[in-house]
C-alpha cells in the first residue's frame, strides 16, 4: 500500500495520471517525490490491464 494514495486500483490509477499530467513530468519524478517503488505501481496498475506510456506521460 502505498502512503496517501487510494488503495483500490481504479482510483490510484485516477490519482497518478492526474498527478502525471499537473505536477510531474516523468514517472521517474512522481516516484521520487512521492517515494514510492515504480515497479510496484507498473505492476498495481498493470494487474487492471493498464501500462505506463511515456511519450504521452500516463497510464493507458
Amino acid at each position: 500500500m502505498f502512503s496517501g494514495l487510494p488503495g483500490d486500483p481504479v482510483m490510484l490509477l485516477s490519482v497518478i495520471n492526474t498527478k502525471l499530467r499537473d505536477h510531474y513530468p516523468t514517472l521517474e519524478a512522481l516516484c521520487d517525490d512521492l517515494q514510492i517503488d515504480s515497479r510496484e505501481l507498473t505492476d498495481r496498475l498493470g494487474a487492471i490491464d493498464y501500462a505506463y506510456d511515456a511519450a504521452r506521460n500516463q497510464f493507458v
